[in-house]
């Protein structure tokens, strides 16, 4: 499969000091990223669940914080008016059984994540940098107490660029919307993925030492093994 040419050859580039630092606060950290509907979603939490760790889907904290803004009647594309309004939620984020649930002012929004409202909205509310600041504050506040497997779609690049472990998850435009649409959603992939890709903050890239997997064709268990064989052969002790 031919990568976009977004994403061809694109990476951050980190101070070495910086990533050695931030290593050494760090639990052990499996990064997953990729487009929607590519399949990170399952081989992410059947990945934690095989290697013991935690699960931690980053996209459902967008979500969530997405799903409060409607709530509230707060028009995702007022960048200004949306970081206004975060300033005094209480975003909390716990883990239930090794899987991350999120809390907006201690109501759970989880059976809302999917509706059609939010899945238009998510992307917008995805590219306000404070918005993105609270989410990698998060998962990073994760990696201090646990090992971790976490997806989404600037994990390797940004929110944890010192672990050795990235990967990231593509498969065709076709098997990505046959599988949306299997999942009883309508998300235009194509917009999608134009809007992950090209907003300013954090976009959308393969990290340059990512391991890319391209799952139109594999199964959720032979992705996994090709992860967990990538993982032995980095060093991580299994």
């Amino acid at each position: 499969m031919r990568l976009p040419a977004c994403l061809r050859g694109l990476a951050l580039h980190l101070p070495d000091t910086l990533i050695s630092d931030m290593r050494k606060d760090l639990h052990r950290v499996v990064a997953i990223d990729g487009p929607a509907a590519s399949g990170k979603s399952s081989v992410a939490r059947e990945l934690a669940r095989r290697l013991g760790f935690a699960y931690v889907n980053s996209g459902a904290i967008y979500r969530a914080i997405t799903w409060h803004l409607l709530q509230k009647a707060i028009d995702p594309g007022d960048t200004p008016g949306v970081g206004q309004a975060l300033e005094s939620v209480k975003i909390a984020c716990r883990l239930e059984n090794d899987d991350s649930r999120i809390f907006i002012n201690d109501a759970d929004p989880t059976d809302r994540l999917h509706d059609g409202r939010v899945n238009e909205a998510v992307s917008r509310v995805s590219r306000v940098p404070s918005v993105r600041g609270i989410v990698v504050r998060k998962m990073r506040d994760y990696a201090r107490s646990y090992n971790l497997v976490v997806e989404g779609r600037d994990i390797g690049s940004v929110v944890f660029p010192a672990t050795p472990f990235k990967f990231y998850i593509d498969a065709s435009p076709d098997v990505r919307l046959q599988r949306r649409a299997a999942q009883g959603q309508r998300d235009e992939i194509a917009a999608r993925d134009l809007a992950d890709s090209s907003r300013l903050a954090s976009p959308l890239v393969i990290a340059r030492d990512a391991y890319v997997i391209d799952t139109s064709h594999l199964t959720i268990d032979q992705v996994v093994g090709e992860i967990i064989e990538q993982l032995k052969l980095k060093g991580l002790a299994l």
